[in-house]
């Protein structure tokens, strides 16, 4: 179960600690991509970035970035930021202090960056002082859904397009999982926003 829409008053309620949109930016969108890098996916997106002339922020798993080093060059390459999102994609709820920690040190020896997004957008309360010494925490104004199975490419696209802003934070997945409803709504999304006079930056900080 998700909410494509960051309910209102959670973010009110955690927005001293958290991170879930950039509310002076009124012209622009912050794309971002979680659970990469993977070969097969990933080059995909930065293709289409670049044919919108689009930068993002790739909230990485450390051991995708282990295992394809090539490939999380091609992103900073390319002029794209990165972020933390634990080496071995840990739910926050579930996992332990020191466990948690720990693999997010890990993440920090293959993904330099002063962003952290826990994976399921799930982290406990208690978690989150420790995380702040050392991190931005970012959550996410829409999440699309591009990794539900059931949900079809076209209501992946307008998940998108109806919550979507100026200066909200959105999460798109570059992950084998997502692909298909994300390569069919990555592009129409871009085309639609930037018709609207949008452009597409890093994240603040990052």
């Amino acid at each position: 179960m998700y909410l494509s829409k960051s309910p209102t008053l959670l973010r009110i309620l955690t927005r001293k600690n958290l991170v879930w949109s950039i509310p002076e930016a009124k012209k622009e969108i912050f794309l971002t991509f979680d659970d990469g890098p993977v070969p097969e996916i990933t080059p995909g997106v930065l293709s289409i970035l670049s044919q919108y002339g689009a930068k993002a922020t790739f909230f990485c798993v450390g051991d995708n970035v282990r295992k394809n080093p090539g490939v999380y060059q091609q992103v900073l390459d390319a002029g794209h930021a990165t972020g933390n999102h634990t080496f071995s994609h840990l739910n926050g709820w579930k996992t332990p202090l020191p466990e948690y920690l720990g693999d997010i040190e890990n993440c920090s020896n293959y993904v330099k960056s002063s962003l952290f997004r826990p994976p399921y957008g799930r982290i406990r309360p208690s978690y989150i002082p420790y995380l702040r010494k050392d991190y931005r925490i970012i959550m996410w104004s829409v999440i699309t859904g591009d990794f539900d199975r059931e949900a079809s490419p076209e209501k992946i696209l307008d998940n998108a397009l109806r919550f979507t802003t100026g200066g909200s934070i959105v999460v798109f997945h570059d992950s084998l999982k997502a692909a298909d409803r994300m390569f069919y709504a990555l592009p129409r999304f871009l085309e639609t926003f930037s018709n609207k006079g949008f452009t597409f930056p890093v994240l603040p900080g990052s």
